[in-house]
């Protein structure tokens, strides 16, 4: 638990200092081709259900295996960073709470090659609603809201390497709601 909780201070840390660094940052859509409507793709592996973060508790399991697709079209370009769409899906590897999302990411590229994103989408879940299993979370819609945050680096501007943190729940929207946080290392392909 003590782990987790200094991987989230670390998380926070990256984040702060590279935000304040994005008014020097390389507009990520001048790298890539206007002719493909791909910008990138992801696939990682996930610590499902980490208990100490967002949500507080963990009562699922297991891994999940990441695969995220992000478009290139339509972007938007918004202070010093490029906001577009993305979808993806989280499979854990134990028959816990899985899922598929879409939404936007909002992106920070900066010439040195590190980047940050954080967002906002809408998550579908094949997790329990409510449930008397201590070892099942209680989500109370099968809709919840997904909020990612990534931390990384590229390498010969097509590959990357990060960080990736992903909280889902319904937001007080409906009873229970406990909330479901992933944390793990992507590997990401520009196109």
């Amino acid at each position: 638990m003590m782990i987790q909780r200094y991987a989230f201070v670390v998380l926070i840390v990256l984040f702060s200092g590279t935000f304040i660094q994005s008014l020097q940052a390389q507009d990520s859509s001048e790298k890539t081709s206007s002719q493909s409507i791909f910008y990138g793709f992801r696939l990682g592996l996930l610590a499902h259900d980490v208990g100490g973060l967002w949500s507080h508790s963990r009562a699922e399991g297991g891994v999940d295996i990441n695969a995220e697709i992000v478009f290139n079209r339509p972007s938007l370009k918004l202070l010093a960073g490029s906001v577009f769409p993305n979808i993806g899906a989280s499979i854990n590897n134990q028959g816990a709470t899985s899922k598929f999302y879409g939404g936007v990411i909002w992106e920070f590229l900066f010439d040195n090659g590190l980047f940050t994103n954080t967002g906002v989408g809408l998550a579908v879940h094949n997790g329990q609603l409510e449930s008397d299993n201590a070892n099942k979370k209680q989500l109370g819609s099968r809709i919840l809201f997904r909020i990612p945050m990534e931390f990384g680096f590229t390498i010969y501007e097509r590959h990357r390497l990060s960080i990736m943190f992903d909280h889902i729940s319904n937001a007080y929207l409906a009873t229970p709601n406990e909330g479901l946080d992933t944390l793990g290392v992507r590997y990401g392909f520009q196109f």
